[in-house]
């Protein structure tokens, strides 16, 4: 039971971390960005290559991965939203064509085999009989002391405040003299740096593959419907109920049927409470 309520922590913290960026997008701009999960991608595979093919230290790896990350997210905003802004239907086609066209980059570069990636602390410690991993800590440390400094800068800073206001009324922003266009750049690359270091995380998880930014998009438009669509806060709660969820059925039931209980959580909420768990409230 102890080994289940760890993993189900440093799973959830995981879960929250990758679904946020998608949160924020979908809450600023109102935007289905069907790309997000090449933000993982691109993260994962620009940690691997400075870190494991070039040899540099892991923070740098990491690091650079963020930029990169954050550096994509605004380069999506410029080339594909903004000149599309208000096409909603349009939109999202053209960030999942986007995401093939980078899936099949990365398998040009890369090759289409799955890579592993060495852990960005070795180790393990072993606690009340659970083993726990000190990569897997790291990034349950790491996403919590993020998802804190996200809520603290939304709530707290003259930026974050704007990004509220775009969320609620982007016209009503917009008279009120605040730049909606800045506002969405920095949510853009903000998005995109959460997600490359979700990636660096989710790829240590698991493994390292051309289509690792499939799974990620589906528990973020997971996380994103049944908490209900913009709530920060829905997106904490669901994320550790799904990776709660996801570590008991793998322990106790069969590893196959992990995301069945998603599936099915989804499908129950938008029958009862279309709108989500807790609804839409303002980030």
């Amino acid at each position: 039971m102890t080994q289940i309520i760890i993993q189900g922590l440093l799973l959830s913290g995981l879960y929250a971390l990758i679904a946020m960026g998608f949160t924020l997008i979908f809450s600023i701009g109102r935007i289905l960005n069907l790309a997000y999960g090449t933000y993982l991608l691109i993260g994962g595979y620009v940690y691997f290559y400075f870190s494991q093919m070039l040899g540099m230290p892991k923070l740098v790896g990491v690091l650079l991965a963020v930029i990169v990350g954050a550096a994509m997210g605004l380069a999506k905003y410029r080339m594909i939203v903004k000149p599309l802004k208000g096409d909603h239907v349009t939109i999202p086609i053209a960030t999942l064509i986007l995401a093939v066209v980078l899936q099949s980059g990365v398998i040009l570069v890369f090759g289409d085999s799955s890579k592993i990636l060495l852990p960005i602390v070795p180790g393990v410690e072993r606690v009340a009989g659970a083993t726990i991993p000190f990569s897997n800590l790291l990034a349950a440390v790491a996403s919590w002391a993020i998802l804190i400094s996200l809520y603290f800068f939304i709530n707290k800073t003259h930026t974050g405040r704007a990004m509220q206001a775009v969320s609620m009324d982007a016209k009503g922003a917009a008279v009120s003299g605040i730049d909606s266009d800045r506002i969405n750049m920095i949510t853009w690359g903000i998005s995109g740096g959460l997600g490359a270091l979700a990636g660096v995380f989710f790829a240590s998880y698991t493994q390292l593959t051309p289509s690792m930014w499939v799974a990620p998009l589906i528990i973020s438009v997971a996380i994103v419907i049944v908490g209900g669509i913009g709530s920060i806060v829905g997106t904490l709660i669901v994320a550790h109920i799904i990776g709660f969820m996801e570590i008991i059925v793998t322990a106790l039931i069969a590893p196959e049927l992990r995301g069945v209980f998603t599936m099915v959580l989804i499908i129950g909420v938008l029958v009862i409470r279309p709108q989500g768990l807790f609804g839409r409230e303002e980030i």
